[in-house]
This record gives structure tokens, sequence and C-alpha cells, in this order.
């Protein structure tokens, strides 16, 4: 990557970018951040060689601790901030940020070892899916117990993955949630030991990277579709099953597979691993 940042640190290999938030003392998502986050996120929107997009911290203690409190003794420089110009423009610049991140065409996962609060928890949850350190990451929305309420995207992001109720807990309670709650009640996909998260989420990015362009953005439509209804989530996976079905790859794919032992006893054994070399 050509471009440079204050507060991240950016590289690329084999599809996957990762960028490392690293804004000492303790990762704020201030002013800094987000505009590097922002430019970022610019910079990956139209890139087709990049299908992966992995976020992690320099900071093995925080993710990103929360919010720059300072916003609120200069609320008219923060409102003024020109991040994600093509969201909508009544909404506060955290949630443009967000919305853009969570619109971005790579697949975007997070490793989260440490804390993440207020806006670093909701900038966890705009992404596709989330691994935590078990031993020692948490999230909480402590907004309320300052006289706020999360302000960049929790109150809409948090109920699709945990629930109406669970969601209404985080928030109004503000309590620390713990990496094993978390992969509980689905606000993370998994907690994992400390030392294996890396295994897991470069080996399910270097999965994702691996399939056929195109793939990956449409198996994300046609899940978010079902978040309207269910007929609405149907008519799109069957539309953009019906593109995929009759591109040259899916019959390549399928006539590799079915010379490699698909459809007989052994090859349905093993159907996993006999996927992984059709190449």
């Amino acid at each position: 990557m050509t471009d440079t940042y204050s507060a991240l640190k950016v590289s690329v290999s084999g599809g996957v970018a990762y960028a490392v938030i690293d804004n000492p003392p303790v990762n704020l998502l201030d002013a800094a951040l987000m505009t590097d986050l922002d430019r970022f996120a610019g910079s990956m929107s139209g890139n087709d060689d990049v299908r992966v997009i992995v976020f992690d911290s320099a900071d093995p203690d925080f993710f990103v601790a929360h919010g720059d409190m300072r916003i609120a003794d200069d609320p008219e420089s923060f409102a003024a901030l020109a991040l994600a110009p093509e969201q909508d423009p009544s909404l506060n610049p955290m949630m443009r940020l967000h919305e853009r991140i969570r619109a971005l065409p790579q697949i975007t996962i997070a490793k989260l070892r440490g804390l993440a609060r207020g806006g670093g928890a909701e900038l966890l949850s705009a992404m596709d899916m989330r691994f935590a350190a078990r031993e020692h990451a948490g999230l909480a929305q402590p907004e309320d117990r300052m006289g706020i309420l999360p302000g960049a995207g929790g109150t809409v992001y948090l109920p699709g993955l945990v629930g109406r109720a669970r969601a209404l807990e985080i928030i109004l309670s503000g309590q620390l949630i713990d990496a094993a709650t978390a992969e509980r009640i689905g606000w993370v996909n998994r907690a994992v030991p400390g030392a294996e998260l890396d295994h897991v989420v470069d080996t399910l990015a270097a999965r994702i990277a691996g399939l056929v362009p195109g793939v990956a953005r449409a198996t994300v439509e046609a899940v978010d579709a079902a978040s309207a209804s269910t007929a609405d989530g149907l008519r799109k996976a069957n539309e953009l099953f019906g593109r995929l079905f009759s591109a040259p790859a899916a019959g390549r794919l399928g006539e590799a597979a079915l010379a490699a032992g698909a459809q007989t006893r052994d090859g349905e054994r093993r159907l996993e691993a006999l996927m992984d070399g059709l190449g």
C-alpha cells in the first residue's frame, strides 16, 4: 500500500488487507483514527484485488477504547468532520464512517484481543465477523451511564446480532461483556484462546479470499436480504444463485469435484478436504 496513515498500519497479502489500529495511548476513536479509517475504507471500496479486510490492534489491551470524550467540548468540530460523503449527510460522522465500513465490498473480520467500548464496540459491530481472545477480550456500550446513548450505530447493529432484549440489556446496563458471553449471545462469532486467534482468523480470511470472485459478496447480499423478509431473502438468493450457477467457474468446479470423488461413498466422507483440493 502506498497510502500513509498516522493511526493505522496497513499491509496486503494474498488478497487480504490487514489494517492494524495504532493510536496510542489507548486507541481512542478520535478525529485522527476516524479520518484514517475513512481514507482506508475509501481506498478499499473500488479495490478488486482485495477480497477480505482483517482489522486488528497494535495494542493487546485495547482494540478501540471508545470514542473521544473531548468531542463534548467541541461538538461543532466533530460534526464538521468530512467523513464518508456518500453516506446520509444527516448522520453524525461516526455513523457515516461505520456505515461506510459496513458497506465495503470486501468481507470484514475483526480480531479482538483486548477491550472495545462505546464507539469501538460499534465499529466492531459494523463489521461482518468478529473473533475474540477468550482470556482478555471484552465489549461494552457504556453510553447510557454517561447520560447519552450509543451514537455510532450500536442501537441499530446490536439487535441484529444479539436480539432486541439482549441489546437493551447490554446498552442499559453498560456492563462489560466478556468474550465467552459475547460468543454465547452472538456479539462475536467465536471466543478462542488468544494464542490461536491469528491462526483462526487468518485461515478463514485466506479461505474467503480464495473463493471464486463475486461469491463472497453475493453471499453477504443474500444473507442481508433475508433481514427484510423471508420472501425478499429467497428472491434475492434465487437471483444471485442463478447468476453464479450460470458462470463458467461453477461448471468447472462441479466437474472437478465429481472427478475427485464427489457423490461416491468415500468422497462424501471427506467432502470438505476434497473441495479444498479443487483449486
